[in-house]
């Protein structure tokens, strides 16, 4: 039986509905619906006429959505990175299929991390599964009984920006070749004693096991690649006005959203061409103002807040150029976090 699970804090609330800019009859999606604080707080921004359409991969979170009743709100069971499949079912026969905001929080949920049955957390034991859908793919301790040493050191140093990767991975295969390694708490003991050996601080308040869960997390739901999906879908998706808004919790997912929003508010263009600014073509995303972080008091009450940034961009009223996303996922998109 699953732990009892706190009640989960939507980070960063009041921002990203002002960030949204709702509109009270407009249509709005929540990519991540988690426990519904965003969601809620745009439904009741939202007149009869209004509409929100949320989606999330966790089975639990689709079913927590079910509670609410109201007649503008639905939920789909998929990934972000199915975002326009999910519009293309729902708006279908509604007129233009654009929306006018679309809110993507990519971090994880109180209830997945704090439930051991679901092996996110090394806090506590439990199986080492790490899927947000538990319904698809395999797990983390699936992916390290496999893979190579090779592999999963890459996998640390590149997820989980670890500097002891090589040791890591090494401990990694040393400890699987005497017993499999199925559980959290198993992970994080090799962890802990192949980085203790090399280092005699870590950063404060900081386990050894943190950067090595956080590249498996990565890893097993593709997290950067959704991400790299769901940014061109959003934007080519919304009407003109709409707003794109993407709460970030770690230096990877932040760097791939921040780069992919000025490759596409930039158009692509030089910025020291010689010529006017009003004789430039519109580009088809605005950035709007500037990247907000959690205040103190929002810290203080919930500590997961600490490393989440939020970025907005409004859609222009350009054309959009489907070589303006392409050019913006090639130099900004999938692999931006790598450098």
């Amino acid at each position: 039986m699953s732990a009892p699970q706190p009640a989960h804090r939507a980070v960063l609330l009041e921002e990203a509905v002002t960030s949204l800019a709702v509109r009270a009859e407009g249509t709005y999606v929540d990519c991540t619906f988690g426990r519904g604080g965003h969601s809620r707080a745009i439904l009741q921004r939202l007149a009869p006429t209004g509409r929100l359409i949320a989606l999330d991969r966790d089975p639990q979170a689709v079913e927590a959505a079910r509670a609410i009743t109201d007649p503008r709100f639905s939920i789909d069971h998929a990934p972000f990175s199915e975002l326009a499949w999910v519009l293309d079912a729902r708006l279908k026969g509604s007129g233009t299929g654009l929306v006018d905001g679309v809110l993507a929080d990519l971090g994880l949920s109180s209830p997945q991390v704090d439930d051991p049955a679901r092996g996110f957390s090394f806090r506590a034991d439990g199986p080492l599964d790490m899927r947000m859908d538990p319904s698809r793919g395999a797990g983390a301790a699936d992916w390290l009984a496999s893979a190579t040493e090779q592999q999963i050191r890459e996998a640390i140093a590149s997820y989980g920006e670890e500097r002891f990767a090589k040791q890591v991975a090494k401990a990694i295969v040393a400890a699987r070749a005497r017993e499999p390694i199925l559980r959290t708490e198993q992970l994080a003991a090799v962890v802990a004693a192949a980085v203790r050996k090399r280092e005699t601080r870590r950063e404060a308040g900081k386990d050894p096991a943190t950067r090595t869960f956080q590249a498996l997390r990565i890893l097993v739901n593709r997290e950067l690649e959704e991400i790299a999906l769901m940014l061109p879908q959003a934007t080519a998706r919304l009407a003109a006005g709409g707003r794109l808004v993407v709460i970030a919790f770690h230096s990877l997912e932040d760097r791939l959203v921040k780069r992919f929003l000025r490759g596409v508010a930039t158009d692509g263009l030089p910025a020291d061409l010689p010529i006017r600014a009003r004789d430039l073509p519109q580009a088809p995303l605005r950035i709007v103002g500037k990247a907000l972080r959690a205040s103190a008091a929002e810290i203080a009450a919930n500590p997961r807040a600490r490393s989440a940034t939020l970025r907005a961009a409004e859609r222009s009223t350009a054309a959009l150029d489907p070589a303006v996303l392409n050019r913006a996922l090639t130099e900004h998109g999938p692999d931006a976090w790598r450098s």
